[in-house]
């Protein structure tokens, strides 16, 4: 079974490695402390503190486990010189005709998506039916809700 391809810019790329690193070289050994401590405190069935710092470690592997699986299969696209249609990496300023209001995000690829920062996917609706397009253009997209137009104002890079 092939892996799933996950298409990020380079600041992702950067960001989780980054994150990979803290986790490995420095939340392992903090938790790693915390669970020492617990265990100098006693009798273990009764010690929440361990049992928290049980959970976080559990927590915090599991988050290394994700990264290296996102990074091993990780794409990085690069931005081409001189495009002017929108691509994965590029910030665009669209108009919603439907609301009547302009709307302005990064997109990315999925595992870097953050609605709530502005950053959405090059899979979502909105995301995978801009690609290649160009300022000018108005983009039909169907979503559950029904379909929506939206004309592209501006494209940076």
């Amino acid at each position: 079974m092939e892996s799933k391809k996950n298409l990020m810019t380079r600041e992702g790329l950067e960001a989780m490695q980054s994150e990979l690193k803290d986790l490995k070289e420095n939340k392992r050994y903090e938790i790693a402390q915390k669970i020492k401590e617990a265990r100098e405190q006693g009798d273990l069935s009764e010690n929440a503190e361990y049992d928290a710092a049980k959970d976080e470690q559990r927590d915090i592997e599991a988050r290394i486990d994700e990264l290296e699986n996102i990074l091993k299969n990780a794409v990085v696209i690069e931005e081409e010189a001189g495009s002017d249609a929108v691509s994965i990496g590029a910030t665009v300023r669209i108009f919603d005709v439907d609301m009547d209001e302009e709307m302005e995000f990064r997109l990315v690829g999925s595992t870097e998506a953050d609605s709530m920062n502005g950053w959405i996917s090059n899979e979502s609706p909105l995301g995978s039916a801009l690609i290649g397009h160009r300022v000018g253009e108005t983009v039909k997209v169907e979503t559950e809700y029904g379909l929506f137009d939206y004309k592209i104002l501006d494209i940076q890079r």
